[in-house]
């Protein structure tokens, strides 16, 4: 079947809004009355949305939402807590950063969200593409929210092939043009749907594509092409050595981590730095949290960060008596999911019980 480009990028708005009004997702931050969504939620589930998909993201929404049903519930929550539900979610500073956005909004703002974007901006956590699509969604406001889908439709109904990120501002200038007056919040969302479900980044169904008539990469044959992205550079890789010391409780040796850099706050099995080379003998000797037989656990832990990936070795001490050591605790094993452990110190508890 050969579609005819016909029509021009100003009518993508009402084609995608009647699309959208017809296919529109299940998502468990939409009201199921077609009502406008409660701020609250809208923020909520665009935090954990960020570098997670949807599928992962909507059940920790539903449970935050149990636990915590309103931004002064969230605020009065301690932050362990929110660790321990956040737990598999990744990148623990959103975790951290939701706690004291909800702490200002509830204290500061009287529980209330602002609707526009500059002061949206000020509260941590939330960048450009988070506050646009809050103002959009929330309070149907004209915005342009640009995540990778909006722009991935944008660069393939404009056919540009200047490679993302670069492309990113031009993108935005595009987007913007065509955002419409109406329903601004609607059409956000049906953007991300079409992005979701039909302008796929592979095989794209363009035969399905409620604006196919408007899209200059289908008219030109490069669907799959557009848009372009950068050659990534290899991931460095980082080496440390972490410490599983266990009693005869069957209680593990915690510590917490500092309050800034990765996993800020959050408790962590013992161990050395992460260095570009492996710990010399110095550096374990000086990061062992006690002085005892230490027992060598084939293979490593690989953990793979934004920008680098992370060997770990790991050793294991069993050990009779819980001896106090200053800074660290003990907690019981079979609750360690419950101690607000990031996914990847669960993972050297794994393969150094194995």
């Amino acid at each position: 079947m050969k579609i005819k480009i016909s029509d021009p990028i100003e009518n993508v708005p009402e084609r995608l809004l009647s699309w959208y009004d017809k296919h529109k997702r299940t998502l468990p931050w939409r009201p199921k009355d077609g009502s406008r969504p409660d701020p609250y939620k809208v923020w909520l589930s665009e935090i954990m949305l960020q570098q997670t998909q949807v599928v992962t993201a909507a059940p920790y929404f539903e449970k935050f939402i149990i636990l915590w049903p309103c931004v002064t519930k969230l605020a009065e929550a301690d932050l362990d807590d929110i660790f321990v539900e956040w737990a598999g979610l990744g990148y623990y500073a959103r975790a951290r950063n939701l706690h004291k956005c909800a702490n200002i909004v509830a204290t500061t703002l009287d529980g209330v969200f602002p609707d526009n974007e500059l002061e949206l901006i000020k509260l941590p956590g939330i960048g450009a593409y988070t506050a646009a699509a809050i103002v959009a969604i929330a309070f149907d406001l004209k915005a342009t929210p640009m995540d990778g889908n909006f722009d991935r439709v944008m660069a393939r109904l404009h056919a540009i092939e200047t490679p993302l990120p670069t492309a990113k501002p031009a993108l935005k200038r595009l987007a913007t043009k065509i955002t419409p007056d109406g329903r601004p919040g609607d059409y956000a969302q049906a953007v991300m749907d079409l992005g979701a479900t039909i302008c796929t980044p592979r095989n794209p169904q363009c035969l399905s594509c409620p604006v196919n008539a408007c899209c200059l990469s289908l008219k030109r044959g490069k669907t799959t092409l557009i848009p372009k992205k950068k050659v990534k550079q290899r991931k460095p890789v980082r080496y440390g050595m972490a410490f599983l010391c266990i009693n005869a409780k069957k209680e593990v040796l915690l510590r917490r981590r500092p309050n800034s850099g990765l996993f800020a706050g959050m408790m962590e099995i013992p161990g050395t730095s992460w260095t570009d080379c492996l710990p010399n003998s110095l550096q374990i000797g000086a990061s062992q949290p006690t002085k005892t037989t230490w027992s060598d656990i084939q293979g490593t832990v690989v953990h793979v960060f934004t920008h680098f990936k992370l060997e770990i070795k790991v050793v294991r001490a069993d050990i009779k008596k819980s001896i106090k050591i200053n800074g660290l605790s003990w907690h019981p094993l079979e609750t360690i999911d419950k101690a607000g452990l990031p996914s990847l110190m669960l993972k050297i508890i794994k393969h150094g019980l194995e």
